[in-house]
């Protein structure tokens, strides 16, 4: 019986060594994961095509706590797409207003979505590329530079007016892109007869007069996400900390979210 207790008594120590030794060593992970800096996020960001205060603009992502800026203009920036650049970025933001793409452009841009690049999109990049239907796709919402015929209808003409105080609504308070944010006003420019995809998720809305009713959201292609914000004409918008959040969290939303390969 004695030696019946003592061998219990061994295993029963071998076994708690075993769970400390088990417990220290995860304990020791999450520290040294703790420890470890976190990478920052390396932000494409693309303009040409359309004039802008170019420093204002700039500061918005200059200021962003871990996020590491590469500026590019067009056409030059689409060579960033090529499989020989595209490991330097994760995030792709166009704020540009371009139309001249190639064939193999095409091809390396929605290959950068497919491999798990971000896409943000920025007030009049919603123009851009109006001949590419698969564009149009991976936004979710266009502005119409002007009208067209399709399947026996007219898509009209989107618009534009300067200068508008813009009451925006948190359309989604639990997507982590706008989770915690109220109400708010922004003076900026608004498009109006934007055309959108039934099926976007949208984050803001506003009812102000003259503005389509979605001014930001996400759209889902290909099991990828974007998110394509209407907001962001001059320093009224860039000065304005609501935006300034929520491009933040749009940038750092995509990048965690399209690596991932889905969910919220």
């Amino acid at each position: 019986m004695q030696m019946k207790n003592r061998r219990i008594l061994g295993v029963c120590l071998a076994a708690g060594a075993l769970a400390w030794n088990l417990n220290a060593h995860g304990a020791a992970n999450r520290q040294a994961r703790r420890a470890e800096p976190r990478r920052s996020i390396r932000v494409l960001l693309v303009t040409g095509g359309h004039p802008f205060e170019t420093n204002a603009f700039l500061n918005i992502f200059q200021s962003m706590r871990g996020v590491r800026l590469r500026h590019a203009t067009q056409p030059e920036a689409q060579q960033w797409w090529r499989p020989d650049k595209r490991d330097a970025w994760d995030v792709l933001v166009l704020y540009d207003l371009w139309q001249k793409v190639s064939s193999q452009a095409k091809e390396d841009f929605l290959s950068c979505l497919k491999e798990g690049k971000g896409l943000v999109v920025l007030h009049h990049a919603l123009a851009d590329y109006q001949d590419w239907p698969e564009f149009f796709a991976v936004a979710g919402g266009r502005y119409n530079l002007k009208p067209r015929k399709e399947n026996g209808k007219t898509i009209p003409a989107s618009t534009y007016q300067h200068g508008v105080d813009v009451r925006d609504h948190i359309a989604d308070p639990r997507h982590p892109v706008t989770r915690g944010m109220k109400d708010f006003t922004i003076h900026d420019e608004i498009y109006g007869k934007l055309e959108l995809s039934p099926s976007v998720h949208p984050l803001l809305t506003t009812e102000t007069p003259g503005s389509s009713p979605i001014l930001a959201w996400v759209n889902q292609w290909q099991g990828r996400k974007t998110v394509c914000i209407q907001h962001g004409h001059d320093h009224f918008a860039y000065e304005n900390p609501n935006y300034r959040r929520i491009v933040a969290r749009a940038i750092r939303w995509v990048f965690r979210v399209n690596r991932s390969g889905g969910g919220r």
